[in-house]
């Protein structure tokens, strides 16, 4: 291709950053490839793999230490300010003012990129509506969820529609309504503007949508092409196996994980599919001495990924499998209950009369849309809100009266790890396990159990705030379990994590459920939801669904060939109830 169809080239781009201590890490290792004007190409892999530094070298913010990368025909380390008046960039954390109301954020960007009025007139309306943030224009932005600040963040970004948009990490922390909303906008621009768009992600069924895919791994690309022609690659080497003398899906899921010769194992449906190595196809599977039935499915884009990264790596990521103790099913007893729950902000009602039981060592997910009273639902529970009206059992307390003594059975695990950045590893575990009121020879043991589970010995004198990523949520996962708790609750905890850090922390999360310990979720990846025993749906504070996640799927209408996904069964029920909602009102 030449200039004139390029949005990108790069050719052999390097890229070494120096850490305050340890070794330089080569960011990028040589990397080239050409993106089409007028395409949606995605960026995908591993924590660490140089997707957010390929963004940052197109946008000019960074230069290389070696190579070249021209976009839209320009040599962007020679000229960097004329790049940037032809694009816009989102990075994982976007600039907002938060003082500055909604409708000022949106306002001062268009006076950044010199938007008329009329303009404005035009585009605004297609913002609040894919972000539905229309509704809190006055509200200022520091006082928006963590979701809603990224989809403002989103909205500042297309307040113009530039040549090239990069996007880093855009829905993280966004849930499937407003994803869909958004790629609705993004496909809109690419098609009536001719947009380019490159975008990295940790939804791997994102890059399946995209028209380009370029897989990367410590600086490098493992594969690139139409995800379609990627995702053959698995073929032949997928399967969904039947239960196992009624295990849990997810207990099943972790023992299949461990083994040789098996790539990936994710929980669907009740069941679990699972990518195996070429050569392991003649093999049964077993587990616990129980031979499994397997039968062969089509394979996913996301299995190609797994595959790929497994052949580049081995198992040099997976020497931490988890192993899962013998399973004990979730108790009779109820640990958790919320009869009525209601929480209301002046005349706004968050929460309206919500009900559910949570029995010991289950794992029960909150899901919704943002927005939908979940995280205000999760603060209730973690005694960090007070309820309005209702009652709220957790742990045989009344929250609502025992205060500190019922907290000291809870551990907690928040998006963004609640981890102090400039201490070094050992010092956030002392500092935590003090907080919870450990000491002596009791809280040494217990550090050093900790750290040798979670193989944190390596980062012992390294801040946190350095660690990589997938070490900072094993980290914060370990705070939160020093004191032994009997609930536990994961607040979108792997949100931005990629999908390998995401299958080992949920190891270690089914290890501790058959430990008897009750796990409650709030997460916006649906697959997800597959590792929980129930889940609950909430929008507008109320109680939408309730059920495993099998019967959730079916809300929504299977195709001739294929069963719907969580995702698709997500967005049916919230549709359905909005529909309900408006045709009563009208």
């Amino acid at each position: 291709m030449n200039a004139q169809q390029t949005a990108l080239v790069a050719k052999d781009v390097r890229k070494t950053f120096k850490r305050d201590a340890g070794k330089p890490v080569d960011a990028l290792a040589g990397i080239s490839l050409e993106v089409a004007r007028g395409t949606l190409t995605a960026l995908v892999g591993p924590d660490g793999a140089g997707k957010t530094t390929l963004l940052r070298l197109a946008a000019g913010l960074v230069a290389p230490d070696a190579g070249s990368i021209e976009v839209i025909g320009i040599d962007v380390a020679r000229s960097p300010q004329q790049v940037q008046d032809r694009i816009s960039y989102m990075p994982q954390r976007f600039g907002l003012y938060e003082d500055l109301s909604v409708q000022e954020n949106l306002d001062l960007y268009a006076d950044l990129h010199g938007i008329e009025q009329e303009q404005r007139n035009n585009i605004y309306p297609r913002l609040f509506e894919m972000t539905q943030l229309g509704r809190f224009k006055e509200r200022p932005a520091g006082k928006l969820s963590g979701g809603m600040k990224q989809k403002l963040g989103l909205a500042c970004t297309l307040v113009r529609s530039p040549q090239l948009l990069l996007l880093d990490e855009p829905t993280v922390g966004v849930d499937p309504l407003s994803r869909r909303e958004l790629w609705e906008i993004v496909h809109k621009l690419i098609v009536e503007d001719e947009l380019s768009v490159i975008v990295s992600t940790s939804y791997l069924d994102e890059a399946e949508r995209c028209e380009h895919a370029v897989l990367m791994h410590a600086g490098q690309v493992l594969a690139k092409g139409r995800p379609a022609d990627i995702t053959e690659k698995a073929k032949g080497n997928c399967f969904l196996m039947r239960d196992a003398k009624g295990m849990l899906a997810r207990s099943l899921q972790a023992r299949l994980f461990s083994l040789p010769g098996v790539v990936d194992a994710v929980p669907e449906a009740g069941r679990v599919r699972v990518v195996r190595k070429s050569a392991e196809h003649e093999r049964p599977l077993e587990v616990e001495g129980t031979k499994l039935e397997i039968e062969a499915v089509k394979p996913r884009f996301e299995d190609a990924f797994m595959m790929l990264f497994n052949e580049a790596t081995g198992d040099e990521r997976r020497e931490s499998r988890t192993e899962s103790s013998s399973q004990h099913p979730a108790s009779a007893e109820t640990i958790v209950e919320v009869r009525d729950l209601v929480r209301t902000f002046g005349d706004f009602t968050a929460v309206d009369h919500v009900s559910f039981g949570v029995k010991r060592g289950e794992v029960y997910g909150l899901l919704g849309p943002n927005g939908a009273g979940k995280s205000t639902t999760f603060k209730m529970l973690c005694g960090l809100l007070p309820a309005s009206s209702g009652t709220l059992q957790v742990a045989g307390a009344n929250l609502l009266t025992a205060g500190a003594k019922a907290r000291q059975r809870l551990g907690y695990v928040a998006q963004k790890f609640s981890l102090y950045a400039q201490l070094t590893v050992d010092e956030n575990l002392e500092f935590f396990s003090s907080a919870y009121g450990l000491r002596g020879r009791a809280k040494r043991d217990r550090i050093n159990t900790l750290k040798e589970q979670f193989e944190l010995g390596q980062f012992s004198g390294l801040p946190s705030g350095q660690l990589p990523g997938g070490f900072k949520q094993r980290l914060a996962l370990a705070a939160a379990l020093l004191h032994e708790p009997d609930i536990l609750f994961l607040d979108e905890a792997t949100s931005g994590a990629d999908p390998l850090a995401r299958r080992q922390f949920w190891g270690r999360i089914t290890a501790l459920s058959e430990q008897g310990v009750t796990v409650i979720v709030t997460t916006h990846f649906m697959e997800e939801a597959e590792y929980c025993d129930r889940i609950i749906i909430l929008d507008a504070g109320k109680n939408l669904a309730e059920g495993t996640p099998l019967e959730i799927r079916t809300h929504a209408k299977s195709t001739e060939n294929d069963a719907p996904t969580m995702e698709q069964a997500f967005i049916a029920i919230v549709e359905k109830e909005r529909q309900k909602s408006k045709e009563s009102t009208s």
